[in-house]
């Protein structure tokens, strides 16, 4: 397979993953959010797996070309919370964690399809349609887990921010939150100038090079669970 049926082939294939990572993402949001008070969500309609309910153009463009990027976020009210600094917390992680379990599933789906593929090839339909689906299955984890460390930065609006600055006393954070969009805009020209102008400078994105290494700490250690499975 040549470099430009490859490249098509991932690009075919990561629409359907990041469609999956983000609508996840996005309702595990929101159902932790209404198990714990808040229906805002649910009132809004953003308690679905439709993924057209919670896509942000931009951002899937960026999830589709570079893995990470980000979806419409799905609104939550923390007045509506019995404890709002824990239910925000708690809501804000429920999304990086569904994409890192995620991870593990496909994970485990593509261990569990590229032994039978080899194995007992008299089972499979085709080596090469399984190829693709081995692909698909990688594709997809690396999808999901770099998206779940990507939303775990701590810089508004990324979760990791909600996670962290529930932590930080009322005057502090909302002395930060006042500034929340130009962050916001300035993390997102850092992305650009990042991998457009540092990557070409120096060879490397700094931010895809983190990204990259967290990832792969997840995924070894995923690796290894899964290596206890037999035949596995």
């Amino acid at each position: 397979m040549n470099n430009t049926i490859f490249g098509i082939l991932e690009y075919l294939l990561s629409v359907p993953a990041v469609l999956l990572a983000l609508t996840v993402h996005e309702l595990c949001h929101g159902l932790v959010a209404y198990w714990m008070g808040d229906n805002t969500a649910k009132n809004m309609g953003r308690l679905t797996l439709n993924p057209l309910r919670h896509l942000d153009p931009i951002g899937f463009i960026c999830m589709v070309l570079c893995h990470f990027g980000w979806a419409k976020p799905v609104p939550i009210n923390a007045r509506n919370f019995k404890n709002p600094k824990v239910g925000m917390a708690l809501s804000s992680l429920a999304g990086p964690a569904s994409n890192i379990l995620l991870g593990f599933i496909f994970m485990l789906l593509w261990r569990i399809s590229f032994a039978i593929t080899y194995a007992y090839p008299i089972l499979v339909p085709g080596v090469g349609i399984m190829n693709i689906v081995n692909y698909f299955f990688v594709l997809a984890m690396q999808i999901n887990i770099v998206f779940a460390v990507f939303n775990l930065i701590p810089v508004p609006p990324l979760d990791g921010s909600r996670i962290l600055f529930t932590f930080l006393p009322p005057k502090q954070y909302f002395s930060i939150m006042r500034y929340e969009k130009q962050i916001m805009l300035g993390f997102l020209l850092f992305i650009i100038v990042d991998r457009y102008l540092i990557s070409n400078v120096i060879g490397i994105s700094i931010l895809g090079t983190v990204l990259g290494y967290a990832a792969n700490f997840i995924i070894n250690a995923f690796s290894q669970i899964i290596d206890f499975i037999p035949f596995l």
